[in-house]
């Protein structure tokens, strides 16, 4: 690994504070454009062309003085930094506006529309539900739009021009402050409208666009279905899964059952499944042509295979759907083969940085993704542990069977934990709770997942057509019976899934500062970057939780009592899964009860917080009785609107209708029996583009707000997308 010297500008003991890798004009250009993606994502407005080419002038006066001064290498660093910095700030920008640019979808929303398209891809919601992603005709080069709509299995296949009829609303964002916001990305996936269907899906009119992404719907739905119909079961979709990225036949018990055993991770086709399969492939050919003696004299069989697994593993992407891990895992398998082929070593941070900068200047908006975040972290942490043991290792000992299989086996375990622990920060930070004992299910089940199940996966994807591929599958399905039982032991045990607190938002970029320093840093700069992890740590387990929820329909979750885990909600029928989200984030496994809640028929009252404190609150359908609980409340929870000039004759904060929708779910902290602090989903005057419509036409609901219909109509109905993509 080639460390700072005189050539870097850097002088003993200056040397000691400064990164080992920032030599590297890829690893810098890397973090600077990864900041400036998120650092646009994070701003609460829409900011200024002007500042990402201010920054651009600040790294060209840096620039000029760098080559001013003698030694000023690490100056140029820092211009090539702020450089990358504006053009992440610039590209995530560009990409946001250009995304809204188009043409609209015409769509109608809340009332019956029929939807004509083609039929993109069949997925599963948390309850097992068929969530079908329609994509609509388009208007020459207009970005893609599309809708997903909650309906029975179809009988049709993607790929198919269909039409159904449907009930449609906009994309909603997030039902609490820090949660999963699929309004955005709904805005950065093309779609415009989710809902629930109202008649089955039927054959639409004939359309002559999108041909090859149809053929590729239509290739890899025939291969799920194939798997799934020699395979039967969990067996059959778990194969589908890994092998087409199809996770439709899966269950939410099955997934589940993974994720609480910390094998979750093999649900996301990433680098693991890209590694063995092109690996798998490059080795085949490799020996394969070696055996040909009059050739193998000739030629080196490395080149040959290196493009074979490269062509087998471009394949592999386009089947699997090409998802961020997967593009990921793809740029960095095509470096290593590329290396393979001009004879050099291509795996290491400086190819991890530009699969990193790929990936971004594409997708600016996967900074914000639980699967970048996690298969980046990953796979660096894998690169930098190998680049110390190659440092290290000592000459190696005569090979043997035995002592080999020994290796393998101790290197698969010891890369589950590198990998483990490199991402167990950000799995807690995003989905809020911890596999207990996913090492042990790793150690146990990932040795036949990496010789067994996926070797014999690739070997039936290339006999299928053939039709030589039961034996493959046959020795697949051993292998996913030992993984299942792994996992269903493991996560049978007590406390296998625990819940964690969420995060506050400042946590997950000083835990990912952290992550880099110690990575990439040595000496006082590591030590710097494990202090700034356990203080990221520190404060999130000592940042005060939030003691109360308001939905944006004003329903009140609220602390019941002394008990931490005692929770009173004001209604059960509205706004369930607004609740359940936020209970999640809060630790709370059990449903919340109606304990301490008083109601007549104006409303309803309790008492949130600690019996000596604490604060009283009410939650009332109309404004008739609204002086008498201003007086006796800390806070008046209204489903109706409320004039600001009446507000302010009111003691209590007041949250009324029109509040609630301008600013969506609230949080609220309390101390000593008094609001100390509230936060909102929206902020005031927010104008992002990912906040304005895709559509032509204004939302039109003809049904009253407080009719029997209310309780059926999209608005409170589970969202087809209200869940966060399982990305583990």
């Amino acid at each position: 690994m080639r460390q700072p010297g005189p050539g870097y500008g850097v002088r003993p003991p200056a040397a000691a504070v400064v990164f080992v890798q920032a030599g590297r004009p890829a690893i810098i250009a890397a973090l600077g454009f990864t900041a400036g993606c998120a650092v646009y994502f994070a701003l609460p407005g829409e900011p200024s062309a002007l500042w990402a080419m201010a920054l651009a002038l600040l790294a060209l006066a840096t620039l000029l003085a760098a080559r001013a001064i003698p030694r000023g290498a690490a100056l140029s660093l820092a211009a090539l930094a702020l450089l990358a910095l504006a053009a992440g700030l610039a590209r995530a920008q560009h990409r946001s506006h250009a995304l809204g640019a188009g043409p609209g979808a015409a769509l109608t929303y809340g009332r019956p529309m029929q939807v004509t398209g083609w039929l993109e891809a069949v997925e599963r919601n948390s309850r097992g539900r068929a969530r079908l992603s329609i994509r609509l005709p388009r208007e020459n080069a207009a970005p893609a739009r599309r809708v997903r709509i909650l309906a029975s299995d179809p009988d049709l296949a993607p790929g198919a021009a269909v039409s159904i009829l449907a009930i449609l609303e906009r994309p909603r964002r997030a039902p609490v402050p820090g949660s999963y916001d699929f309004r955005f990305n709904a805005y950065f996936a093309g779609i415009v409208g989710s809902g629930f269907a109202i008649a089955p899906l039927a054959a639409g009119p004939q359309l002559d666009q999108d041909g090859p992404a149809r053929a590729i719907a239509r290739w890899r739905w025939q291969i799920a279905g194939h798997l799934r119909a020699r395979l039967p079961g969990r067996n059959g979709a778990m194969a589908a899964a890994l092998l087409t990225g199809d996770r439709s036949g899966l269950t939410p018990e099955v997934s589940e059952t993974l994720r609480a055993a910390g094998l979750g991770h093999v649900l996301a086709i990433s680098g693991m499944h890209m590694a063995l399969f092109a690996g798998g492939i490059f080795l085949i050919l490799r020996f394969g042509l070696a055996a040909i003696t009059p050739w193998a004299r000739r030629f080196d069989a490395a080149g040959p295979a290196a493009i074979g697994a490269l062509l087998a593993g471009a394949g592999y992407f386009i089947l699997s759907g090409g998802a961020i891990p997967t593009q990921r895992a793809f740029l960095m398998a095509a470096a290593v083969l590329t290396g393979v082929m001009v004879g050099r070593r291509a795996l290491s941070l400086h190819t991890l940085a530009l699969a990193m900068i790929f990936v971004l200047v594409l997708q600016p908006e996967a900074v914000r993704a639980a699967g970048f975040h996690m298969s980046f972290a990953a796979v660096a942490a894998l690169i930098a542990c190998a680049d110390i043991w190659r440092q290290k290792r000592r000459p190696p000992a005569p090979f043997g069977l035995g002592r080999g299989s020994l290796s393998a086996l101790g290197g698969l375990s010891l890369t589950s934990v590198i990998a483990g622990f490199a991402t167990s920060g950000f799995a807690a930070f995003h989905f809020h709770r911890i596999a207990g004992y996913g090492l042990i299910g790793n150690l146990l089940a990932m040795p036949v997942f990496t010789f067994m199940v996926m070797p014999a996966g690739v070997a039936a994807l290339f006999l299928m057509p053939f039709g030589l591929d039961q034996p493959a599958l046959y020795v697949m399905s051993l292998g996913l019976d030992v993984m299942f039982a792994v996992a269903d032991r493991v996560a049978a045990a007590p406390g296998a899934l625990r819940p964690v607190i969420a995060a506050p938002g400042w946590v997950l970029p000083l835990y990912a500062a952290a992550f880099v320093m110690v990575l990439l840093g040595r000496g006082l700069v590591r030590m710097g970057g494990a202090a700034l992890g356990l203080a990221a740590l520190a404060g999130w387990s000592l940042a005060p939780a939030p003691d109360l929820f308001v939905s944006e329909g004003g329903v009140v979750v609220a602390h019941a009592s002394d008990a931490p885990d005692s929770w009173t909600v004001s209604s059960r029928r509205r706004n369930r899964f607004a609740v359940t989200v936020f209970l999640e984030r809060r630790g709370v496994r059990d449903r919340p009860g109606l304990a301490g809640l008083h109601c007549d028929d104006l409303g309803c009252s309790a008492h949130a917080g600690p019996s000596d404190g604490g604060l009283r609150y009410a939650v009332l359908e109309g404004v008739a009785d609204w002086r008498e609980d201003c007086r006796r409340s800390q806070l008046v929870v209204l489903t109706a609107a409320l004039p600001v000039w009446l507000q302010d004759q009111c003691e209590a904060l007041v949250l009324d209708e029109v509040w609630l929708e301008a600013r969506g779910g609230t949080l609220i902290w309390m101390r000593g029996g008094v609001i100390n602090h509230i936060q909102s989903v929206s902020a005031p005057g927010g104008d992002r583009p990912w906040q304005r419509p895709l559509t032509n036409t204004r939302p039109t609901n003809p049904w009253p707000r407080n009719t029997s219909l209310r309780n059926t109509s999209p608005r409170n109905a589970r969202p087809a997308d209200a869940r966060p993509p399982n990305e583990e």
